[in-house]
């Protein structure tokens, strides 16, 4: 690169140019240096690179003047801003989260720098490190991401960053903090039973008392928290329809009913005949239980907090057991252990979502619907289901070939 008789401007070896020039902020020395303009176009002329060194020089001073330089903060103290300032409308479970990544992760390795002084290369290496050297799942990883955009976001709201940082860290596609690179082993996939699976697993849970959870979760799709958080007030059984609005957390050791994490999670559900028949069925024995076993149920049900924040009785909830004993999301971790002992299958509740979606999917059901009874927020997650490769589809392939 050669200088010129235009200061502080150099040429590049394909022949354009550049600027770069040297400012101080609090004693705090910063080099800015360009090769493009604010279109990313390349400055074609020495006199056009001296231009726009000028013209960003300018903005520098008139920003100083426009207001007082910005305290530096670390961090640490960004992080204790957003707490207090920024997360009040967040989920219990999300903030639970944060607070958990950031105790036992980042305070230590990040907490004590200043915010303006981590570069891009220090994270995306950090991330690499917990992915690739100490074996944390991809999207574990990815929390970690969010956080350190929620963090930069914050401080450049609050002006501890200035614009050309927060583009660097946040923006620019090109150097912008980014995920590693997926191994190619990483286990992204959608798990869906087989029929004969399912078979094996409806004959495990027949007469048990997860049966009804472990319907709502294969017929519905339900996740484990709306499960059973599920009232039998929120069961229309004429019109086969299941409004969730709520879920069941552990939130400081208590037991409560809770919103839901996002507004599309919020849905109506629709039932087939089959398991119509089976929520007729099981509303006249708890019919019948508060009566035989009236003494029973008011001895042992429990009472929580719904969403309102008053109590109700475990009654109400459609997951309780006749003699009026509650059940919680840690009801279904003795059947998984057994499941996977005696049937030699591996059970996760979440997997019986992943079973309804491909289900559904399988059977051409149309994406916006899917995704509505999926209660995702993105159309991108449910198409999912209709890539992944299930034995059934196999099947269906494999018919198809031979037809060929």
């Amino acid at each position: 690169m050669a200088e010129t008789e235009f200061t502080g401007v150099f040429q590049l070896d394909n022949g354009c140019w550049g600027y770069r020039y040297t400012v101080t902020y609090n004693g705090k020395k910063k080099d800015v240096k360009k090769q493009k303009d604010e279109f990313g176009k390349p400055f074609k002329t020495a006199k056009a690179a001296f231009r726009a060194r000028d013209k960003a020089m300018l903005r520098e001073k008139m920003n100083r003047i426009r207001k007082p330089e910005a305290k530096r903060m670390t961090f640490a103290e960004v992080y204790q801003e957003y707490c207090e300032m920024g997360r009040c409308s967040k989920a219990y479970s999300t903030i639970r989260k944060q607070d958990s990544l950031w105790n036992n992760h980042l305070k230590d390795k990040f907490g004590a720098r200043f915010v303006d002084d981590i570069s891009v290369a220090e994270v995306n290496d950090y991330l690499a490190y917990l992915y690739y050297t100490e074996g944390r799942a991809y999207k574990y990883v990815e929390s970690f991401l969010k956080m350190f955009y929620l963090v930069f976001g914050q401080a450049y709201s609050r002006d501890y960053l200035g614009v050309d940082e927060y583009n660097k860290l946040c923006v620019n596609k090109e150097v912008r903090i980014s995920m590693p690179k997926m191994k190619i082993d990483e286990d992204t996939d959608i798990v869906a039973f087989s029929r004969e699976e399912t078979d094996r697993l409806d004959a495990y849970f027949k007469d048990s008392n997860a049966e009804t959870a472990y319907l709502l979760g294969k017929c519905c799709g339900l996740r484990i928290n709306e499960c059973y958080g599920l009232k039998w007030s929120n069961i229309d059984i004429e019109n086969g329809a299941i409004t969730i609005d709520r879920q069941m957390q552990y939130q400081d050791g208590l037991i409560k009913l809770v919103p839901l994490k996002t507004r599309n999670a919020r849905r109506v559900v629709y039932m087939s005949q089959k398991l119509k028949d089976y929520f007729i069925r099981l509303e006249a024995e708890t019919k019948a239980h508060a009566v035989d076993l009236k003494a029973q149920r008011a001895q042992n049900c429990t009472y929580i907090y719904d969403v309102d924040g008053n109590k109700i009785s475990s009654l109400e909830l459609v997951n309780s057991l006749p003699n009026g004993k509650i059940q919680t999301v840690n009801s279904m971790k003795y059947h998984s252990r057994t499941i996977k002992t005696a049937l030699k299958i591996d059970f996760k509740f979440h997997y019986l979502r992943h079973t309804y979606g491909t289900r559904l999917a399988e059977l051409n059901t149309p994406t916006h619907i899917l995704c509505n009874q999926m209660g995702h927020a993105s159309g991108k997650v449910t198409e999912r289901y209709y890539l992944a490769v299930s034995q059934t589809g196999i099947d269906i392939l494999v018919k198809n070939l031979n037809g060929v």
